[in-house]
């Protein structure tokens, strides 16, 4: 028999965080089934929710980061959006297979656009031909999108990622999930809550800071689950990883320049990375770096420089991307782990006065590689609140703008993820309604669930 089952994925919850500033989550924990998953490599949010829900590696899959450099493009390509790209059957199409009529809801989990889930919603700006960007959300079918912000107003986007994140982008795609729930019924929801990835990048574990933030996100699971549980349903909370403490970001791509393997092109007096044209160059992302190298001959003194930086834990080569399942043609040809405290930065300029005019704002699709800066808004300018408000207002009026309030401090950034955390308190969590056996990896999460849905994995 088919049971209703969802699974609510609470971005960077770790069984470090469970405590006095969370009650409801603590108590529930205790009252169900409550593990860890093994981290896996990259621990990064497309990587671990493509393994969820196919139950294969990213050597099958080939997510093998949030972005990697396409080959054929010559360009570095950050969070996409194709499903297409997920190159394995996933979850819900097994269920499907399995249970002629089934149905599900993909709430916010990535690579949610032109998949064959039966109801999806996942961030899609405007971007307009005067510059401006609006928000907005891409939604399937296309009415549901209309339909969730008229009664829940425009998605907010700028609350879902950048110097205004917060509680709100979560309780919206909540209550979206709900609604969604309760006008189609799905079988299986994947609901997305990212909230605590903000404030565990920015400030670690700094309870002083991150308690409001634990407080705020433990209220919103006490409603949803609530919600669900009044609704029969199985419920699968889990996290994709655990965030912990770092101090030392790693300038990899700097590196590479200084020993002239990296091109850049200068436009306008500003330099951009020119990725076709390097002998050498690194996609950085968080803790975990792929580095690509164009030209053979270098592959030597490439490998010596970054088995040799201060920051730098493994060097993968063809062997240990076997060892690490990454042995997929998107990896580089080496992939770089930090150690605890570090994490890798995507700057390749020498001088900050020619860093590109997107080093500076939210740009998650330009910039070639993860940059976690993009949450602060630059201490080292007092009047940069009044800048905002100023650039806001010609955004409101019609004019073009340029929202250059990102500060290039990645000292500032106190927590990261990507590597494989050695202590369990700092494992993604699995807490369930149904007993599973011990020992879960991230390739068991796909028959978990299938599991809870009472169907045969």
């Amino acid at each position: 028999m088919m049971r209703k089952t969802v699974v609510i994925d609470v971005v960077g919850l770790s069984s470090a965080l469970i405590g006095p500033h969370t009650p409801f989550l603590a108590a529930y924990a205790k009252s169900r089934h409550s593990s860890t998953i093994a981290p896996m490599l990259p621990a990064v949010t497309t990587a671990v929710q493509s393994t969820y829900v196919t139950g294969q590696w990213p050597s099958e899959h080939g997510v093998v980061g949030n972005g990697w450099y396409d080959r054929e493009d010559c360009e570095i390509k950050f969070w996409k959006q194709s499903n297409k790209l997920v190159q394995a059957e996933k979850v819900w199409e097994k269920a499907r297979r399995l249970h002629p009529g089934f149905t599900c809801s993909k709430m916010f989990w990535w690579y949610n656009m032109y998949s064959s889930a039966d109801y999806s919603v996942t961030p899609r700006p405007q971007y307009l031909s005067d510059g401006r960007k609006m928000p907005d959300c891409y939604a399937h079918p296309a009415s549901l999108r209309d339909r969730l912000q008229q009664e829940l107003g425009q998605f907010p986007l700028f609350q879902f990622w950048g110097p205004g994140a917060n509680i709100r982008s979560s309780r919206w795609i909540a209550d979206a999930s709900v609604l969604v729930d309760k006008w189609h019924h799905p079988d299986l929801t994947l609901i997305y809550l990212p909230h605590l990835d903000y404030c565990l990048q920015k400030f670690g574990h700094d309870f002083n800071k991150i308690a409001p933030e634990l407080r705020a996100i433990d209220d919103l699971l006490r409603g949803l689950i609530g919600y669900y549980e009044q609704e029969g349903a199985e419920i699968i909370l889990l996290s994709e990883y655990g965030i912990t403490n770092v101090s030392r970001p790693i300038h990899i791509n700097r590196l590479l320049r200084e020993h002239g393997l990296i091109a850049v092109r200068e436009e306008r007096g500003l330099e951009l990375l020119d990725a076709g044209a390097s002998r050498a160059f690194a996609v950085s992302d968080h803790q975990v770096a792929h580095i690509y190298i164009n030209d053979p001959s270098c592959y030597k003194q490439v490998r010596s420089l970054v088995e040799n930086l201060p920051g730098v834990e493994l060097v993968l080569d063809r062997d240990g991307k076997h060892d690490h399942q990454l042995h997929h043609e998107r990896s580089g040809e080496l992939v770089l782990v930090a150690d605890e405290k570090s994490w890798f930065t995507y700057y390749y300029w020498l001088d900050d006065n020619k860093a590109p005019d997107f080093a500076r704002i939210v740009d998650i699709h330009r910039k070639p590689g993860y940059d976690p800066v993009e949450m602060f808004l630059n201490p080292a300018d007092p009047l940069v609140k009044l800048k905002v408000i100023g650039k806001v207002l010609k955004k409101k009026l019609g004019f073009r703008y340029l929202m250059d309030v990102i500060p290039l401090d990645a000292t500032l950034i106190r927590g990261s993820h990507g590597r494989l955390a050695a202590d369990p308190k700092d494992h993604p969590v699995l807490i369930t309604t149904q007993p599973v056996r011990p020992g879960v990896v991230a390739t068991d999460v796909h028959d978990i669930i299938l599991q809870h849905l009472g169907l045969q994995a």
